[in-house]
């Protein structure tokens, strides 16, 4: 049976270039459009529907609805604004409600700006450019950006640990949204990096997860500096070495970074799903019965392997096998040039592997 193809969308910076052309039409022309054509950065050209068109004084304001396609972004259904009117000279774009600003240096957008990326902003200039000269219209316009819903929906985006405040980001690098891409996960994580990095940092606290992030308060680690890299530990190693990063410490579920010791640097269940068979295989290594590493593997949880080996008393030793396993690949992926200090835990267990005190859970 063949699988569904996914829908692709349009990213938030393809409804602001639409949004923001539909109004200098009607502010220049009179002409109220139902759809425009806009030119994405790859090339291809989108139609995209006019959701709303107001006047208020001297500018015109149009609305696009955000279609984010089949994959699950916050941003899906919010409407995006944009207002024209005319000014002196040039083309100037502006953040307005909704539209976060700029704080911490690192991004692509100076401190202080609206968070309105560069690919976006670019479009948004085209493709008024283009309203202008078709219209025979010499003079200036002011553009501002806003997005009514952009307060609330930034709460659930990591825009605050990037140091952006106060809304959302217009975002887009090829103009469409491909559903459920990985893609934009690691673009973000570089960009926290990069944000870390401006702020002075030299080293850098790694969690794929909320988990890790407070088993790591525990520890008593700064959690506010820390960088969630979800299931891309291997792309984000990689980054970190090439930003420069001399020190990393990383600190995660025995479920997630077991699979490490297999080679496995993208964690997602649907990519690797090994961590009992990695077990069970250094579980022989220590010597286990057949009957003991059948049961870890109908194990359905770390946690429950773990059980049967401590009742066995090969728990250290498995999980110093795997901890020295484990530090093979990450050395392996950074080229030995990064010093990647590695805690594993389970909440049941505490502490299984520490690289650092060579720390194995008895």
């Amino acid at each position: 049976m063949k699988s569904k193809k996914l829908r692709t969308g349009i990213t938030t910076g393809s409804c602001a270039a639409a949004a923001a052309e539909a109004a200098a039409v009607t502010l220049l022309t009179g002409e109220h459009t139902k759809n425009v054509e806009i030119k994405t950065k790859t090339g291809k050209a989108l139609f995209v529907d006019i959701s709303g068109h107001t006047k208020s004084g001297e500018s015109i304001s149009c609305s696009v609805i955000k279609d984010a396609g089949d994959d699950p972004d916050v941003t899906h259904g919010m409407e995006i604004v944009a207002t024209v009117s005319k000014t002196g000279h040039g083309i100037v774009v502006e953040g307005g409600e909704g539209i976060g600003r700029v704080t911490k240096p690192g991004l692509k957008i100076p401190v202080g700006h609206a968070a309105i990326n560069p690919v976006p902003l670019e479009m948004i200039e085209s493709e008024v450019g283009e309203v202008c000269l078709h219209s025979n219209y010499n003079g200036g316009l002011r553009i501002i950006i806003s997005a009514p819903q952009g307060v609330e929906i930034a709460k659930h985006t990591l825009n605050e640990r990037l140091g952006i405040v106060g809304g959302i980001s217009i975002l887009g690098t090829t103009g469409i949204v491909e559903p459920m891409s990985d893609r934009a996960v690691v673009d973000t994580i570089k960009a926290e990096i990069d944000v870390r990095i401006a702020g002075g940092e030299k080293t850098l606290l790694i969690a794929p997860g909320n988990y890790g992030r407070d088993f790591a308060a525990e520890l008593g680690f700064d959690i506010e500096s820390a960088v969630k890299c979800s299931n891309f530990i291997g792309e984000t190693l990689d980054y970190a070495n090439f930003a420069g990063i001399g020190d990393i410490t990383l600190v995660g579920h025995a479920g997630k970074l077991v699979k490490l010791a297999g080679g496995i640097m993208n964690t997602h269940s649907s990519v690797a799903d090994c961590r009992l068979e990695i077990i069970a295989a250094h579980c022989a290594l220590a010597g286990a019965p057949r009957d003991t590493i059948q049961k870890i593997m109908e194990c359905t949880t770390v946690d429950a392997a773990i059980g049967i080996m401590i009742g066995k008393n090969i728990n250290a030793q498995v999980w110093e096998r795997i901890g020295e396993k484990i530090g093979f690949y990450l050395k392996e992926r950074t080229k030995g040039e990064v010093r990647v200090r590695y805690i594993v835990f389970t909440q049941e267990h505490g502490i299984l592997i520490d690289s650092n005190t060579d720390q194995t859970g008895g």
